[in-house]
């Protein structure tokens, strides 16, 4: 394990990257330092190609719980976009990793909390997890791709409702809604992710990135301009190693073993 920042450590284990929030104390609120980590580890991910997986959790009682409020409370304008930018920069990259990125999360998610979770591909959640946007508590808009990640999951009405009353949910709400994808025990939520994160690295990455890009370029495109990438995509892939040994494997009725290449 390295300390990219005494906030943030990177894990690195074969083809998995684990970026941990370790500020417990605070409840991972996102402070200057720690958004700077948070920035730091996700272009060190970037820049390795190993890489398959990305795994994103918080130390202590909560995943995150937004932004550094006593950062807020003394900070003069040019420092509250300097963070604001350095976080939105994050999360850009972030959503352009080519690799999937699960969130594994707990106890509190607020804020910017509840936005980088949306950020990620995958959200994973202990029972007793609440998410609350919480903006307008403290007489705010919302940050952190809130409003580009929210009404492209729940709808444009559910959205404004959501980020508007600042009203807490659940666990089960927020799967109902399309933001979590499993819902697990605490005493096995770290094994649930782990689990999913296997399956992800035995996936055929190739196919995987291709994927994710389709998925997220979509709103962007027309649907003949969608066609159009997803034939290239699929031509794309249909030229990998994964590709032969995925159909060889289908007709041999075996399980395939995808290598990436």
């Amino acid at each position: 394990m390295s300390e990219i920042h005494p906030c943030i450590t990177l894990e690195i284990s074969g083809q998995v990257a684990v970026i941990s929030l370790n500020s417990p104390s605070t409840l991972n609120a996102l402070s200057l330092e720690m958004v700077r980590g948070l920035s730091q580890a996700i272009k060190h991910v970037k820049a390795d190609s190993r890489l398959r997986v990305l795994l994103i959790k918080g130390e202590g009682r909560a995943f995150c719980a937004g932004g550094d409020l006593r950062y807020f409370s003394g900070a003069s304008t040019d420092e509250i976009r300097t963070l604001i930018t350095l976080m939105h920069e994050a999360i850009d990259t972030l959503s352009r990793l080519p690799i999937p990125v699960i969130a594994c999360v707990h106890g509190t998610l607020a804020g910017a909390g509840v936005s980088l979770a949306l950020a990620c591909d995958f959200v994973v959640a202990a029972e007793a997890t609440t998410f609350n946007f919480a903006y307008t508590r403290v007489g705010t808009s919302p940050d952190a791709s809130a409003t580009w990640h929210l009404p492209r999951q729940v709808g444009l009405h559910r959205s404004l409702a959501m980020l508007m009353l600042s009203e807490a949910m659940g666990a089960e709400e927020a799967m109902q809604l399309g933001i979590v994808y499993a819902i697990h025990s605490a005493e096995t939520l770290s094994a649930a992710c782990v689990a999913l994160t296997g399956r992800l690295v035995d996936a055929p990455s190739f196919a995987l990135a291709q994927t994710k890009k389709l998925i997220r370029d979509a709103s962007h495109r027309s649907l003949p301009e969608q066609l159009s990438a997803e034939l290239d995509s699929f031509c794309a892939c249909a030229q990998t190693h994964d590709f032969d040994e995925g159909i060889d494997a289908f007709f041999n009725k075996r399980s395939p073993a995808f290598t990436g290449a």
